[in-house]
C-alpha cells in the first residue's frame, strides 16, 4: 500500500485504465472505507450507487459524456439519501420531519455524500487505483439518470466516481499557495489578488506543458466561463422532483 504522504500529496486525477477488474478483496476494501465515512450525528445521509456492469457504464456513458465512465472498472454514483430514515419512520410509527427541505438539511446530506467519497477516493489511491470524480454525474441528465438508477424520493445524485487501473500518470496539478488556502485565525484581509495572478499565469503555463492532452487554458476565466455555463443548470427542478422541496426559510411548502 502507499504511505499517507503519497496518497494525500501525489494523487492525481486519473481518466484513462487499463481493460483489468479490480479484485473483489480490493473492492470490499474501497466498499468498508465508505462504509466507515464519518457523517452528521451519524445519521448516514448517503447511499452509492456502484456499478461494475459494463452495458449499464456504457449506457451512463452515453447519457453523460465522460469516456472515463465506460473504461473504468467500476463508476460509483454517490447519493444524498434520506430515504432510509423516512423508511425507518414508516416501520416504527414515528413522525418524519422534513429536514431535507430545509437548505441545512440538504447540505448535511450533501457533506456527507462528499465526505464518503473522498474516502473511497483515499482508499482506491492507497491501493495503487486511479480514479476521477466526475461532477457531470449530477449536472448532465439528472431526471434521465435517477430513472436508469431507480432512486426513489428523498435520494438524489451528488457526483460520480470512476475507479481503475491507471494506463495514465498525469503530472501533478499546481494548486494555489497556501498562504490562499489557509487563513490563520481569520480571513485574510489584505490584498490577495498578486498571488491570484501568480497562481493563474503558473496553470497556464502548466496546461501548455503537460503529459497528455495541451490546452491554453488558465485557471481563473476557465473556471469563471464554467461557472456561466453551470448557471444554465436546472437542479432545482431535478432535486424537487427527488422530493426536496427546499425553502430559505425552512418551512415546508406545498
Amino acid at each position: 500500500m502507499k504511505t499517507i504522504e503519497e496518497i494525500f500529496l501525489n494523487r492525481t486525477s486519473v481518466r484513462r485504465y487499463e481493460r483489468k477488474p479490480i479484485e473483489p478483496e480490493k473492492l470490499e476494501f474501497i466498499y468498508k472505507a465508505i462504509q466507515n465515512t464519518p457523517t452528521s450525528y451519524n445519521g448516514q445521509q448517503f447511499s452509492v450507487i456502484s456499478i461494475t456492469d459494463q452495458d449499464m457504464k456504457l449506457r451512463l456513458y452515453e447519457l453523460i459524456g465522460q469516456k472515463q465512465i465506460k473504461t473504468s472498472a467500476v463508476f460509483m454514483v454517490f447519493c444524498v439519501d434520506f430515504h432510509k430514515l423516512q423508511q425507518f419512520a414508516e416501520a416504527t410509527d414515528t413522525e418524519f420531519p422534513r429536514f431535507q427541505d430545509t437548505m441545512d438539511g440538504f447540505m448535511v446530506g450533501v457533506i456527507d455524500a462528499a465526505l464518503a467519497m473522498e474516502n473511497a477516493v483515499i482508499a482506491a489511491e492507497s491501493l495503487g487505483l486511479g480514479s476521477c470524480c466526475i461532477g457531470y454525474t449530477r449536472t448532465a441528465a439528472p431526471a434521465e439518470l435517477a430513472k436508469i438508477l431507480q432512486l426513489p424520493e428523498g435520494v438524489c445524485v451528488i457526483c460520480g466516481l470512476s475507479i481503475g487501473y491507471p494506463s495514465e500518470q498525469p503530472d501533478l496539478k499546481p494548486k494555489m499557495p497556501l498562504s490562499l488556502v489557509i487563513h490563520e485565525n481569520h480571513y485574510r484581509t489584505d490584498d490577495i489578488k498578486p498571488e491570484l495572478l501568480a497562481y493563474n499565469e503558473e496553470v497556464t503555463a502548466y496546461n501548455a506543458v503537460r503529459a497528455g492532452d495541451k490546452t491554453t487554458n488558465d485557471w481563473g476565466k476557465h473556471i469563471l466561463d464554467y461557472h456561466t455555463i453551470a448557471l444554465k443548470y436546472d437542479m432545482e427542478s431535478y432535486v424537487r422532483k427527488q422530493g426536496f422541496k427546499i425553502y430559505s426559510d425552512g418551512q415546508n411548502k406545498q
